[in-house]
């Protein structure tokens, strides 16, 4: 019985030395795998996560080291960069999925390294939410995907109620001033939840509002890029010169649009130019300005800040606590039980006045 009790007693003392090094832990390194860097919108997230890492970091009295990877938008090289990260024994990995279908493999690796983690931005997809998100325990801070969408269609409606000759302007060509608004839609990726619902609603939303929608293509992929949305809006309007209207899934394409009517002098915000109704999603700095100067006509804010400090602070009540969302009671939690949205909010040039 002596025997078992000094067995015990001697438990207890590692336990408690474990324990105290624990709390004393004074540095958390962090892997952050990362879409692409040159995402305009993710780039506000990565400075998110920088500044609240050391807004956080001082609140807790300890440091918190962030080694970001930069996939490109390639899930392959995502892969090795999450091998090089399990090297390197960090505390904690978060990830930004560069392809949604392909966090399973993470999920796989860092589990059997024992590295706790978390998805933020792009979600899993959905056959493979499930498996990725709630059955590894893990957590997902993003966004709810058709709320962007829901909010373009809204600002529309509210533009066409308050005047709708502003948009189905009167004009030399036959759909000019016909009671219907001519539109084209373009879309980040085929397969990203955020980009399918941003599409859908947008239009789906306006019509349920009693917008008149004709839309004069088929959707436009152009990979959130400005590049590529400027060099199919130029091809786009060259045959489609009856466009009243265009929703972009991001402010980079929404920009690139602008770029490519500003060759035909539409969208220059010069008093007496020609324009047409332009809305994106993000209200990055560039569609900001753009809107000011009235080139754009709105966008939806998708708050990188707010979702970089919701990515740390996650993180750190995992770490120190072993529970996601208890104490964080500034979230909402979703019905799922394992996410959190951050909400969006409509950024027109009345709301910037």
């Amino acid at each position: 019985m002596k025997k078992l009790v000094a067995v015990l007693l001697t438990l207890m003392l590692a336990l408690g030395c474990v324990a105290g090094l624990a709390e004393a832990k004074t540095e958390n390194k962090v892997g952050v795998l990362v879409w692409k860097f040159d995402d305009t919108y993710g780039s506000t997230v990565r400075k998110g996560m920088m500044d609240w890492a050391e807004k956080i970091g001082a609140e807790l009295g300890v440091t918190i080291s962030l080694d970001m990877q930069d996939a490109g938008d390639d899930m392959a090289k995502q892969v090795d960069q999450c091998d090089l990260l399990i090297s390197k024994n960090p505390d904690f990995v978060i990830i930004n999925l560069a392809e949604p279908a392909g966090g399973q493999v993470l999920v796989d690796k860092l589990k059997a390294a024992n590295i706790p983690f978390l998805f933020y931005n792009i979600p899993p997809s959905e056959e493979t939410y499930d498996s990725v998100v709630k059955e590894s325990g893990s957590f997902f801070v993003g966004t709810l995907p058709r709320e962007a969408g829901d909010m373009q269609g809204e600002i529309l409606a509210d533009l066409w109620a308050a005047d709708p000759a502003a948009i189905d302007k009167p004009g030399d060509l036959p759909t000019q001033g016909d009671g219907k608004i001519q539109f084209v839609e373009f879309k980040g990726v085929a397969n990203n939840p955020e980009a399918i619902a941003r599409t859908q609603y947008s239009e789906e939303t306006a019509r349920e509002l009693g917008v008149p929608l004709e839309m004069v293509t088929d959707i436009i992929v152009a990979d959130w890029d400005t590049g590529k949305a400027n060099d199919a809006m130029k091809a786009t309007w060259a045959a489609h010169p009856e466009i009243e209207l265009v929703f972009a899934n991001n402010d980079d394409m929404a920009l690139g649009v602008i770029a490519a009517l500003n060759e035909t002098g539409y969208n220059t915000g010069n008093e007496g130019d020609k324009a047409i109704t332009v809305i994106g999603v993000d209200a990055t700095e560039a569609a900001i300005e753009a809107i000011k100067a009235g080139r754009m006509t709105a966008s939806v804010k998708q708050d990188g800040d707010a979702m970089g400090e919701a990515n740390i602070r996650f993180m750190m009540n995992y770490l120190l606590n072993g529970t996601w969302y208890e104490g964080l009671d500034q979230y909402k939690l979703n019905d799922d039980g394992c996410s959190v949205y951050i909400p969006y909010a409509k950024i027109t040039q009345d709301a910037l006045k």
